[in-house]
């Protein structure tokens, strides 16, 4: 049975875990803490994806102090072979006594597989302490796993009167600095950047992460494009740019475009039609997404993409950022469209939290809906 002890260590465990959130993918962040007789002998998280897992890192540390030790870390060790051995070997080795994992990884080459390998060797094994925070942690990885397509978080920016852009498009800057250097965050975490076409080439973005780094550091972006209308002279297709950017598209659109933006790098993707929408299916897109190998997407689109995957059931988490201004009129709403025709049709937010950004107002949840 966990104790007192046991929680603060896990708590020390998942917080390195966070350390290597948006670095391991499609990996999932893990961290481990390692203590003999009360001392902590080793600590370590997963840093990248190829690299050591958590495990190894704290057992290189701990060296012949693992053995009769107890290990807490953030998600069930591995226990088949991938770019790096299994950790329920190494840890069988060392001689650790006792593995305290707060979740399961759903991955169906672990899922049990890792706690059972270490219970059959004489391990202690327990599990679910601090359960809820070590799934939070890796809720894009567990659901891409689950669902076999990338989970989708969509950021919105809006005034108190729910207004995302003036009437003639303005709409640098609406929210605070502090705001913006948390959808940087996001952009680090996901590495995946999804617009419209309409954004991209009113806005000719970089969708890099550019706040809070050294050096700007790329992200796969994503371009939503029916009718293959996108510019050729964008950034996201020019400098060296274009083979990390996919363009989803429609079966109809142009051949020759296709043509020409394959042959300028990019990789193009045509989607069949969404049931829900009349749009690009783009749950599909999602699929494919996976398929790639990236776990999260980040839409920062308009208010008529937000719109299409609200409305297909393909939002996962909602960011609103909402600032302390009023633009009236005629300013460009959050969504376009019509909208339910009863409230009880609304999709809902749970695990509501708030946080204040500068002036500005956070709000994230889960879509439920």
């Amino acid at each position: 049975m966990s104790s007192g002890g046991d929680l603060l260590l896990m708590e020390l465990a998942l917080r390195l875990a966070k350390r290597g959130v948006g670095t391991t993918t499609p990996n999932p962040a893990v961290g481990c803490v390692i203590v003999n007789d009360g001392r902590i002998v080793g600590h370590g998280y997963h840093e990248r994806a190829g690299g050591p897992h958590a495990e190894v890192m704290a057992l290189r540390e701990a060296g012949e102090a693992a053995r009769g030790a107890t290990a807490y870390v953030t998600l069930e060790p591995c226990s088949h072979h991938g770019r790096t051995p299994p950790c329920t070997d190494a840890l069988i080795t060392a001689g650790v006594k006792r593995v305290i994992a707060a979740t399961v990884d759903p991955n169906p080459m672990v899922a049990g597989r890792g706690l059972a390998l270490l219970k059959k060797a004489g391990v202690e094994v327990e599990s679910g302490l601090l359960n809820e925070e070590a799934n939070l942690i890796n809720e894009g990885y567990r659901h891409a796993i689950l669902e076999k397509r990338a989970f989708l978080n969509l950021k919105l920016a809006a005034t108190l009167d729910g207004r995302t852009a003036t009437s003639t498009g303005d709409s640098k800057w609406i929210t605070s600095p502090a705001s913006r250097a948390r959808v940087h965050d996001l952009r680090m975490r996901t590495r995946v950047v999804m617009v419209g076409v309409g954004t991209a080439n009113a806005d000719d973005p970089g969708l890099d992460v550019r706040l809070g780094v050294d050096e700007p550091i790329d992200t796969l972006r994503v371009v939503v494009d029916r009718d293959l209308v996108i510019r050729s002279g964008l950034k996201m297709l020019t400098e060296g740019r274009a083979s990390g950017t996919v363009i989803f598209c429609g079966y109809k659109a142009p051949a020759e475009r296709l043509e020409e933006l394959t042959a300028l790098g990019a990789k193009v993707i045509p989607l069949g039609e969404s049931s829900h929408t009349g749009g690009l299916d783009l749950k599909e897109g999602l699929t494919a997404l996976y398929g790639m190998g990236k776990m999260e997407v980040l839409c920062e689109g308009g208010s008529k993409l937000a719109k299409a995957l609200l409305d297909a059931g393909l939002v996962n988490r909602l960011h609103l950022f909402i600032a302390p201004k009023l633009l009236g009129g005629d300013g460009v709403p959050i969504f376009t469209g019509a909208g339910v025709k009863n409230i009880s049709e609304a999709a809902r937010l749970d695990e509501v939290r708030y946080e204040e950004l500068g002036q500005d107002l956070y709000v994230t949840g889960k879509v439920k809906g």
